[in-house]
């Protein structure tokens, strides 16, 4: 396979990724707005922290409220990890990758990206945007289903779940950052114990992982119980573990896998943690954001080991 196309089919897989799971994680803030109480004040502009867009963003607004946020997560092209920017890049991959990809991927993005391009009002005001949301969201979903369904598991495939697996690590532990950003916002301890429920109630809802979490853990929803599920558990399909090992089985069928495979073997061999609820601190938020940096550093590997020409 030309390292062209792999490149095109890995970034066709992260981007789709991206685009559910940012619609996910904006899904988390909007829903605390209604459950947390008065008292608690959530800064929307978390969402540009925990994705670390500070300063794309600061170059184009200069009011960082709700609606600008949601401007710039959803619509803006100046944002490369928006949205739209990343349904326009999923166009270009697949209409230049349609040998590989199965033929109703084309049909079906640009479904998408026109439904996105026409309704973009939604999303930015707040009266319809769960139904926006859920609407990108299952078309995702319907997506990953076609090409789950109806793609050959050769290298085009190992390709696509390498880009999958990658995007889906760093979106999980983005999802739980959004979760520790919120918690650490209230200082009020009669409503702390309640909230925190609440919070960590819809990260896991945000996540497709509230029934799994009761069914595995067979307890309450607690912080700490539910950031060491979303990190270790080996058979969510969205927990970080989980997606370091998928990447490394990915690997492991290519070529010049090993060093790739090495590198997630030694990430999860780190991951020793301690999050029990009164270690629920900042410190979560470093751990997090070493992780996130460790990915990063997989990406580039993958680019020069495969595509070193073709890099993004």
């Amino acid at each position: 396979m030309l390292s062209k196309v792999a490149e095109r089919v890995y970034w066709t897989a992260r981007y789709l990724e991206r685009i559910e799971s940012t619609a996910r994680l904006i899904s988390i803030y909007d829903q605390l707005l209604f459950d947390l109480p008065r008292s608690v004040n959530l800064s929307w502009y978390n969402l540009i922290t925990i994705n670390s867009l500070e300063e794309a963003f600061d170059a184009h607004y200069s009011v960082r409220d709700e609606r600008n946020v949601m401007r710039f997560m959803l619509g803006d092209e100046a944002n490369s990890s928006s949205v739209i920017s990343s349904l326009r890049a999923i166009r270009e991959n697949v209409r230049t990758t349609r040998d590989v990809l199965p033929e109703e991927i084309w049909e079906m993005t640009n479904e998408l990206y026109m439904f996105v391009q026409e309704n973009m009002q939604q999303g930015v005001g707040r009266s319809k945007r769960h139904q926006f949301l859920q609407s990108i969201i299952k078309g995702c979903q319907q997506m990953l289903g076609m090409l789950y369904g109806n793609m050959p598991h050769d290298t085009a495939w190992l390709f696509m779940r390498m880009g999958l697996n990658l995007e889906r690590a760093d979106m999980t532990s983005r999802n739980l950052d959004a979760g520790m950003a919120a918690m650490l916002e209230i200082e009020d301890e009669e409503t702390a114990v309640n909230s925190h429920q609440i919070i960590w109630g819809n990260v896991l809802r945000a996540l497709n992982a509230d029934q799994s979490y009761r069914r595995k853990t067979h307890l309450a929803v607690r912080g700490g119980v539910v950031v060491e599920y979303l990190l270790d558990d080996e058979e969510l399909p969205r927990s970080i573990r989980h997606c370091l090992r998928a990447l490394a089985n990915s690997c492991n069928k290519l070529p010049k896998g090993k060093a790739v495979a090495q590198k997630l073997r030694e990430i999860e061999e780190g991951m020793a943690h301690d999050f029990a609820e009164d270690n629920l601190d900042y410190r979560v938020r470093e751990y997090l954001n070493q992780l996130q940096i460790e990915i990063a550093k997989v990406h580039h590997l993958i680019g020069a080991t495969w595509f070193p020409q073709c890099l993004v």
